[in-house]
C-alpha cells in the first residue's frame, strides 16, 4: 500500500512537469520519515513529524531551508493522501480501520519570514581573493605540466571555468552545461570577436517549467581572450571533445558536479580562504564588482537573469571602499552645492 502511495504521488508530480530531481529529493525525505516514526502513513500524526523534526535540528543540525523542504515535502504527501480525488482515506478506512491525516501545520513548522535564508557566511569574493584564487589555478598549469604529467588539460579547464562562471555570473549548472557554440558574436561588441555573447540554454528553472534561456554579453576583454584561446588550442587536445560539451573530461562527454566542486575546495583551501566561498561565490562576485564598477543595476540584473530587482540586490557584497567612495562622492557634491555662490536675480 506505501509503495502505490509513493508511485501515485510521483505520478501526480510528473503530471506537474516537475523535475525528476525534485520528486526524488521529496520521496526520500516521505521515506525518511517513515522510517524514523516506524510506522505508515495511515497511522502517522503530528507529535510523530514534531520528534523527526526536533532531531533533524537538534541532532543533524539541519539549515533552515533543508528543515523547510522536509517539512513541505511530507505536508505534500499529506496532502495527496487525503485529496478526496485519488480515494486513498477510503482505501486506508476499509482495509485499517484508520485513515492518513495532514500531520505538518502552521503550528509545527518553520516560519518563512524572510526572503532569503543563505548562510550569513556566504560572500562574495573580494578583488584580491579573487586574484590569488585564479593565481593559484593558472599555476597549476605549469605546475602539473612541469613535472611531465598529462594532467595539465584537465588543469587549464578548470582554470578557464572558474573564470568563466565568473566573468559571465553563471550558476554551476549553468557553466558546466555549457556546450561550444553557445558562444557567439555581439554586433555592438566586435571586440570581443566570436565570444561577445554566451547563450545560456540550462538556467533555473522555475518549478514544473523547462530551464530558462538568456543571453549573457561579455563585459570584460580578458575574458573573450581566455576562451578563444581554450577553444582553439587547449580543448582540441582533449578526446572526448568531438561530443561538443565546453568542458570535457578525460574519460567523458562533460566534467561532472563532483570534479567542480572538489576542485574549486582543493584551490580556495590551498590559499588559505574562507572556507565560506563556494562556486556560487563567483557569481555572487560577478554582480558586486559590477555594481561597484558603477555598471547599471538594470543591466546586471538582465544579465544574471533576475526577474526582480531585489533578487540581484541580496547577491550584491560591495566592499567598505566602495561604500566609502560613494560616501565621499555624495559628501564633496553636498559641499560644492552649499559652496557654490548663488546665481544673481534678474
Amino acid at each position: 500500500m506505501f509503495t502505490a502511495m509513493l508511485n501515485g504521488w510521483r505520478n501526480q508530480q510528473l503530471a506537474r512537469n516537475l523535475a525528476f530531481s525534485t520528486i526524488n529529493s521529496r520521496e526520500k525525505a516521505v521515506r525518511a520519515f517513515t522510517a524514523h516514526a516506524d510506522a505508515f502513513p495511515w497511522v502517522w500524526s503530528s507529535q510523530m513529524a514534531d520528534e523527526w523534526l526536533g532531531d533533524l535540528r537538534a541532532l543533524r543540525n539541519l539549515k533552515r531551508s533543508t528543515l523547510r523542504n522536509y517539512e513541505n515535502s511530507i505536508s505534500l504527501f499529506c496532502a495527496y493522501l487525503i485529496d478526496p480525488a485519488y480515494q486513498w482515506a477510503a482505501e486506508c478506512g476499509q482495509r485499517f480501520g484508520t485513515h492518513p491525516i495532514q500531520v505538518i501545520h502552521e503550528w509545527n513548522t518553520a516560519v518563512h519570514v524572510q526572503e532569503a535564508e543563505a548562510d550569513a557566511g556566504k560572500r562574495a569574493f573580494t578583488r584580491d581573493e579573487l586574484q590569488v584564487f585564479f593565481d593559484h589555478a593558472d599555476a597549476q598549469i605549469g605546475e602539473v605540466r612541469g613535472r611531465g604529467r598529462k594532467g595539465w588539460l584537465p588543469a587549464f579547464r578548470d582554470a578557464v571555468l572558474f573564470k568563466t562562471a565568473y566573468a559571465f555570473g553563471l550558476r554551476r549548472n549553468e557553466t558546466r552545461m555549457l556546450d561550444a557554440v553557445d558562444f557567439g558574436r555581439n554586433p555592438e561588441g566586435a571586440e570581443f570577436g566570436d565570444y561577445g555573447v554566451v547563450y545560456v540554454r540550462h538556467g533555473k528553472a522555475k518549478k514544473g517549467s523547462p530551464p530558462k534561456r538568456r543571453s549573457v554579453l561579455t563585459v570584460w576583454l580578458w575574458s573573450a581572450e581566455i576562451l578563444e584561446q581554450w577553444h582553439e588550442e587547449v580543448r582540441p587536445l582533449l578526446p572526448t571533445a568531438v561530443q561538443g560539451a565546453c568542458w570535457p573530461s578525460e574519460r567523458s562527454a562533460r566534467i561532472g558536479f563532483t570534479q567542480m566542486n572538489t576542485r574549486f575546495a582543493a584551490y580556495r583551501d590551498a590559499v588559505g580562504l574562507d572556507p565560506a566561498l563556494d562556486f556560487h561565490s563567483l557569481r555572487r562576485s560577478y554582480v558586486t564588482h559590477l555594481i561597484e564598477d558603477g555598471w547599471d543595476p538594470r543591466f546586471v540584473q538582465e544579465q544574471v537573469g533576475h526577474e526582480h530587482a531585489s533578487t540581484t540586490s541580496l547577491y550584491t557584497c560591495v566592499s567598505s571602499d566602495f561604500r566609502t567612495r560613494t560616501l565621499r562622492r555624495a559628501l564633496d557634491a553636498t559641499m560644492d552645492a552649499i559652496l557654490k555662490p548663488a546665481g544673481r536675480a534678474r
